[in-house]
């Protein structure tokens, strides 16, 4: 990846902040922590609207081609899409600059929203957890966010004329992840792709999916949600796809990097899973192979995380990964027997 310059950054932030508000200023360009695709940086409005005292943008990786997740202006239009829809809380889009990639990489910005971003149950695996009563309205409230955000329309929102993913897309697209992969990491993943394949439900009518969609990717204030961010992966596909994701991240789902001896605090996951079809108005239907499909993208997600980290010199999550993922795949394998 090539070396982002940060004065040419600013002055093209400023000129496009022009277009969202005449005479504004940006000062103080910051690298911001928690950038995974992108980078992340904050910058001070000055004669701005009121509230928006500070701005975040977000920058591909330049001399990449700005596709898939590195898709800074599809990750926009979602955001700004949402902004102010019922029940859905994002960052405030501010502006976009296409730029000219991939040499000079897409950006937008947002409003800065105050909150903490923490996952219970990864919390409590390294550090002390969260007040219990505070997990579980969090995560009651994120049921009724992802309940809201599945009750719009795409065609409503502007997002018609985006691909539907089906479940059988969903798994080709993270096989596609394991086949870039090393051996030791992958293991009976082909195997359980195929499963997948000959077992996948039928589809229910696509919505806006968020694709990552749990606590950890959530700012938060006391006991609410205040904006679902890192939209890098979202899609135009069925609901059950977020639902059986952020009911993975209970202690009864049993992740894999969790110790067994864990309590983070969250509810259960039969208790997410009744107020999100109560929220819904009727049940969810052929959930348990949602559950396996998770377990396999998780193991596909955590196997390129461990092969960058690699590449850059940490063997040792590559290591520590041998026995753990070929463990989820079959577990997510046993799933759709």
């Amino acid at each position: 990846m090539k070396e982002l310059d940060l004065a040419a950054l600013r002055d093209r932030a400023r000129a496009a902040a022009q277009g969202w508000w005449p005479g504004c200023r940006l000062e103080s360009l910051r690298p911001m922590t928690g950038g995974t695709v992108g980078m992340v940086f904050a910058t001070d409005v000055h004669d701005g609207p009121p509230g928006v005292r500070t701005a975040v943008l977000k920058v591909a990786p330049p001399g990449l081609p700005p596709v898939r997740n590195r898709d800074m202006l599809r990750q926009a239009r979602v955001i700004g899409a949402l902004d102010g829809r019922p029940g859905v809380a994002v960052p405030p889009l501010l502006f976009t600059d296409a730029g000219d990639p991939p040499e000079v990489p897409p950006l937008f910005a947002t409003a800065l929203v105050p909150g903490e971003c923490l996952e219970p149950l990864l919390e409590a695996s390294s550090r002390e957890r969260l007040h219990a009563p505070t997990s579980r309205a969090r995560a009651f409230a994120a049921v009724r966010m992802l309940a809201a955000l599945h009750r719009l329309a795409p065609e409503d929102l502007g997002l018609g004329d985006e691909e539907v993913v089906t479940p059988v897309g969903e798994v080709d697209r993270w096989t596609r992840t394991f086949d870039t992969v090393p051996d030791e990491v992958r293991r009976g993943y082909e195997e359980c792709a195929a499963a997948l394949r000959a077992t996948a439900p039928e589809p229910l009518p696509p919505v806006v999916v968020h694709g990552d969609y749990r606590l950890g990717n959530m700012l938060c204030e006391g006991d609410d949600v205040r904006a679902v961010i890192d939209w890098e992966i979202w899609s135009r596909s069925d609901p059950r796809i977020d639902l059986s994701w952020l009911l993975f991240f209970t202690d009864e789902a049993r992740h894999p990097v969790v110790r067994d001896d864990v309590d983070s605090g969250m509810p259960s996951d039969t208790e997410l899973l009744a107020a999100y079809e109560a929220e819904a108005g009727a049940p969810v239907p052929d959930l348990e192979w949602f559950h396996a499909l998770t377990r396999y993208k998780e193991a596909a997600a955590m196997a390129l995380i461990a092969k960058h980290l690699a590449r850059r010199g940490d063997t040792g999550t590559l290591a520590r990964m041998t026995e753990m993922l070929p463990a989820l795949i079959a577990e997510a394998h046993e799933r759709v027997r």
